[in-house]
């Protein structure tokens, strides 16, 4: 089926891969999507689940999640404020790709190293020859 992308707003792009995997394809969003994978989660848990994300960072993370439908912010009025983050529906349903996508970068990440270091190799043995 074929959109008319016209009227469009500014942040949206015409390319529907394009734009789902520059949002998810981040550094963040993965570790984050799946730490809320199992359960709800407060900021500060989410921070020590994934570890080494700033707090500036996982706030932005979360945002743009949010913004997109995958994650769901709730704010209890309570004092201090509690604020919980978990997957929305939409959110859930990529769980089932992206844990395809873990499981297959678990399966090949040696492979690829291993690519990487010949390739790495090949380039400086063609460097000392030239």
């Amino acid at each position: 089926m074929t959109q008319d992308h016209s009227q469009n707003a500014p942040f949206d792009q015409p390319c529907p891969i394009r734009d789902v995997l520059d949002r998810i394809g981040d550094q963040w969003s993965f570790l984050v999507l799946e730490a809320l994978a199992e359960r709800t989660l407060r900021f500060n848990e989410l921070s020590r689940e994934i570890g080494d994300i700033s707090k500036q960072m996982l706030s932005r993370t979360l945002k743009r999640l949010e913004m997109d439908g995958f994650v769901e912010r709730t704010v209890f009025p309570e004092v201090p404020p509690r604020v919980e983050y978990n997957l929305t529906d939409m959110g859930r349903s990529f769980l089932v790709p992206m844990q395809a996508l873990i499981k297959w970068a678990d399966a090949y990440h040696g492979q690829v190293c291993s690519s990487r270091r010949a390739f790495r190799s090949s380039e400086d043995v063609t460097r000392k020859s030239v």
